[in-house]
């Protein structure tokens, strides 16, 4: 059975940082990223990351240089490091992986939420 087990939302003053985990287990994931979704807005892609040998990163344009997506294979933990936080990146949090059966698998979400 495929879990993915989110953490590390919270509150935070705008300029702070938060750093998200996503811990997979169940299969064998060649991609796993961080979605957001904010009230009344679509579900957007914030960062991705392959898991295979070779790491190839992709992030939003509104969040580049602020965040960053870093893989532990071992213990097949995704992050996401938050820097620099704005009140725009107020959101549900959704960890997705990707797995070598091409199935495409969901965390429950963690709030993130931003204040002025």
């Amino acid at each position: 059975q495929v879990r993915l087990v989110e953490s590390g939302g919270g509150l935070v003053q705008a300029g702070g940082s938060l750093r998200l985990s996503c811990a997979a287990s169940g299969s064998i994931f060649i991609a796993m990223g961080w979605y957001r979704q904010a009230p009344g807005k679509h579900r957007e892609l914030v960062a991705s990351i392959t898991t295979c040998s070779s790491t190839n990163t992709n992030y939003a344009d509104s969040v580049k240089v602020r965040f960053t997506i870093s893989r532990d294979n071992a213990k097949k933990i995704v992050y996401l490091q938050m820097n620099s936080l704005k009140p725009e990146d107020t959101a549900v949090y959704y960890c997705q992986a990707l797995d070598i059966l091409g199935s495409t698998y969901w965390g429950q979400g963690t709030q993130v939420t931003v204040s002025q």
